[in-house]
């Protein structure tokens, strides 16, 4: 059941308390959400929730470790990507509770389990690379939750969006960065990232 713009306004203007009071597959219809539609957006926001709050430590632990060619340059960059992935995580947080959803602090209760690596092998490279990879899921999973949210829940939709941006271009910051050490490495004659830390990862 989806309620029309019409009765959403007639409901809210005749009874503007009972939003606060609605149950949350309720207050999903209210937002022009399908009951059906809920289930998947809860499940998908909780994946987005676990996964940001590990990419964060990823992020984090993976510039404390960090050895190797262009450290004291990349580093402190690697702690404000971080800081925003964090951000992302309760901009999540804070959209799922307008909605009344209640969000899983525990990540290994998705349904998915989250995709975040934690770093083993402290090469500069290795580390980028792995956040590389995450950027690239989650990119995925913005533009999922953006398609999916899409004329049906506008504001989780511009969030998605909002974040999705970001994502793309964290995905180009460590790019650059990559690019960066392999010229520093070329000037310094660095042998490749196989040989630096042998550390099966």
């Amino acid at each position: 059941m989806i309620l029309s713009n019409a009765l959403v306004k007639t409901l809210t203007a005749k009874i503007p308390i009972m939003k606060t009071q609605l149950s949350t597959k309720e207050m999903a219809v209210l937002n022009f959400l399908s009951l059906n539609d809920v289930d998947k957006l809860t499940k998908m926001l909780n994946d987005a929730h676990s996964e940001e709050w590990l990419t964060y430590y990823q992020c984090w632990i993976g510039a404390i470790l960090m050895e190797g060619p262009k450290k004291k340059e990349i580093k402190p960059e690697l702690f404000i990507l971080a800081n925003q992935e964090l951000n992302h995580a309760l901009l999540i947080k804070q959209r799922m509770l307008e909605l009344g959803i209640t969000p899983i602090h525990n990540p290994s209760k998705t349904k998915k389990m989250p995709r975040c690596q934690t770093p083993i092998n402290p090469y500069i490279e290795v580390i980028l690379n792995q956040n590389l990879e995450k950027e690239g899921t989650a990119i995925q999973m913005y533009k999922e939750i953006a398609d999916f949210t899409l004329r049906k829940d506008q504001k989780t939709h511009q969030l998605a969006i909002r974040i999705l941006n970001e994502e793309l271009q964290h995905a180009l910051d460590i790019e650059k960065w990559l690019t960066d050490i392999q010229l520093a490495k070329v000037k310094l004659k660095m042998p490749s990232v196989a040989n630096h830390f042998a550390i099966d990862v």
